[in-house]
């Protein structure tokens, strides 16, 4: 089958087209033929060899992450009543490829009405997107400020924040992207391009601020929207697509400040409740409560292409994969 490579680490043009072993579905398992493949601005990280703190990775491999497909054969131990269903799943091995081996206790299941590229782009972002919100404990009538919210992870953060009954005020760059934040759902949305974003983000969040920001860019960016968090609020730096790390809040301050700080720590999920959350993403999906932006579907040969695009940050929503 045909795979996409990480042979060094590097730019995207390490990341190339291979031939790999067709996977055998194993006890439990079973044989997805896959349709589309997510991808993730920190797998662009990955591959220039960073954050080898929190990835055990080593060239050359192919990229995990999570896709769409249909199963094509199942493994001793699994209910045969799976061959021919349509599927999702999240944090899968090797998923830069034509066909995956997958437990069966870690497929979702795609709703009718849901199409499998739009299950593909739901997979990660909005998985992580409830465990957030889920962590981050929002209440109906709360103000919760997403910086990056017109990216992938945050287009979904905005209406699931507004389906909970929250106030959400979102940061996002450019016309063309604070215009989908507010078309969205967004109550007000500020551009990060202005230099003087904080203090519009002030004016929309009102006196008492945010009682939550979800920061997905870090660097300075998130730093600036620190101050920003009410007094007694939370604060979640699960994000680094700007290079620069997560934003360094100073933990002292948000004591003195009674602020509840959260990480990418706290977003690290187990297999099962994971694949929990995929089945909610789903099942709002095919509720018509939730949808995806996507930006742009590459062939798995262009690979590095789709790197270089996610992060050239040009693109609008998601990018995918299609082998």
């Amino acid at each position: 089958m045909r795979v996409a490579q990480v042979g060094k680490f590097g730019g995207p043009e390490v990341l190339a087209p291979a031939e790999a072993p067709d996977p055998v579905a194993g006890a439990g398992e079973v044989l997805v033929a896959v349709d589309h493949i997510d991808t993730l601005f920190v797998q662009t990280q990955i591959r220039a060899g960073a954050f080898g703190e929190f990835f055990d990775v080593k060239p050359p491999y192919v990229p995990a992450g999570g896709a769409s497909g249909t199963v094509t054969a199942t493994g001793p131990g699994v209910d045969p009543a799976w061959a021919g269903r349509r599927v999702a799943v999240a944090g899968q091995a090797d998923s830069y490829a034509e066909l995956m081996a997958v437990p069966a206790d870690h497929l979702s299941p795609v709703p009718d009405g849901v199409g499998l590229r739009e299950a593909a782009s739901l997979v990660h972002d909005g998985v992580t997107a409830l465990a957030l919100l889920d962590n981050t404990a929002l209440k109906p009538g709360e103000t919760v400020l997403i910086t990056g919210a017109s990216g992938g992870m945050g287009t979904l953060l905005v209406q699931l924040a507004r389906a909970l009954g929250a106030r959400v005020v979102g940061v996002a760059r450019g016309p063309e992207k604070t215009a989908l934040v507010r078309e969205l759902g967004a109550d007000q949305v500020v551009d990060a391009a202005d230099s003087g974003w904080p203090e519009g983000a002030r004016g929309a969040l009102g006196e008492h601020g945010a009682d939550l920001v979800l920061d997905g860019v870090g660097g300075q960016l998130g730093l600036s929207a620190f101050p920003l968090t009410a007094d007694g609020g939370r604060f979640s730096a699960h994000g680094a697509p700007s290079g620069t790390g997560f934003a360094a809040v100073d933990p002292d301050e948000a004591r003195r400040r009674g602020i509840t700080l959260l990480g990418i720590g706290d977003v690290q999920l187990t297999p099962e409740r994971r694949t929990a959350l995929l089945d909610r993403v789903l099942e709002e999906a095919a509720a018509g409560r939730l949808r995806s932006v996507i930006g742009e579907v590459f062939p798995l040969e262009r690979a590095a292409e789709a790197h270089a695009a996610i992060e050239g940050r040009g693109l609008v929503g998601k990018v995918l994969l299609k082998p």
